[in-house]
């Protein structure tokens, strides 16, 4: 079952992925051209700011193909920590372009007036509407499955997107400053777009990094889990409950309390039947470990006052 759900997030990830390189490409082409054909520098800049993107999705590909990789010898927990890696590469790329962007349009206000900027044509403003209007698409195509599967790195390549519709709007600002007679407005409307950038990268790397330090799951997965747990009749408490992200997958260490006169195979069902409750009931959990205590050295957290300590637990 976990295979299949893994096989499917792999191949939803590459598909949406392949079509925005496609996308990128003859989006690259029409800039590169609308901006040589009207003589402006700002919609050449962001020519080649899209033909970036190209390389930061061939990262996703890659990234998810290698955390979609069955667990080997060398790896007996799998490589779901792949894709975090690419989503702190492509933070990092998307950082770097929203600095280059906001650092062209410094330099620019600084040496304002040291030399006459040439007044682009329509070409050129017709070519930021369109790029605005198709990468914003392009981060709404991409952002929707992103969460839906759960994808850290297609995520982070829906807000690359989104920084590129944000470049295109600085782009159209400034050519349209241009021809209006306010130069200006180019650079510093390149500024303010960087500042956005560097936020979104910001927000992914965090997030990546989050799921690459064991961090807990959130309150409300951790408080589900122990529902689960004790809806089963045999169980009469949780002595511990911890839960780990790894990637974007669950590790869950439960420890609960049973009849202590039951036997072993009698344990060993209660145990199998609440592992497989939790697995099957829970998004996103690759495993899950049942210990087994005896009644008789536990306390009792089946009431609400008691279940707030196991969370609290969960959470350490």
């Amino acid at each position: 079952m976990g295979r299949k759900n893994k096989q499917t997030k792999e191949q939803i990830a590459v598909r949406i992925s392949v079509r925005t390189i496609i996308g990128n490409m003859a989006l690259t082409v029409f800039k590169l051209f609308a901006g040589f054909a009207s003589g402006s520098t700002a919609m050449i800049a962001d020519g080649v700011h899209s033909a970036s993107d190209v390389l930061s999705t061939v990262v996703v590909i890659i990234g998810v193909k290698l955390a979609a990789k069955a667990s080997d010898k060398d790896h007996p927990y799998g490589h779901e920590r792949m894709e975090p890696i690419a989503a702190m590469i492509l933070a990092g790329m998307l950082c770097a372009t929203g600095l280059g962007i906001g650092y062209s349009g410094i330099l620019k206000i600084i040496q304002k007036g040291s030399a006459e900027i040439a007044v682009p044509g329509t070409l050129a403003l017709a070519a930021a509407i369109v790029s605005i209007l198709v990468k914003e698409a392009m981060f709404w195509y991409v952002r929707a499955p992103a969460k839906k599967i759960g994808s850290g790195a297609l995520m982070a390549d829906a807000w690359h997107h989104r920084s590129d519709a944000l470049s295109s709007i600085g782009s159209f600002a400034g050519i349209l400053g241009a021809r209006l007679g306010f130069p200006v407005l180019d650079p510093l409307a390149s500024v303010i777009i960087c500042l956005f950038i560097v936020k979104a990268s910001y927000d992914i790397f965090k997030d990546a990094v989050s799921k690459m330090t064991d961090r807990a799951c959130d309150d409300e997965t951790v408080k589900a889990i122990g529902e689960t747990v004790l809806r089963h009749g045999a169980v009469l408490g949780i002595d511990m409950l911890k839960t780990r992200l790894f990637g974007d997958k669950i590790y869950v260490d439960v420890e609960i309390s049973v009849n202590g006169a039951a036997t072993l195979n009698e344990a060993h069902a209660v145990a199998q039947t609440v592992h497989d409750a939790v697995e099957r009931g829970i998004p996103n959990i690759k495993h899950c470990m049942i210990h087994v205590n005896p009644s008789a050295y536990t306390i009792d957290y089946s009431s609400d006052k008691n279940l707030e300590k196991i969370y609290e637990d969960g959470r350490r």
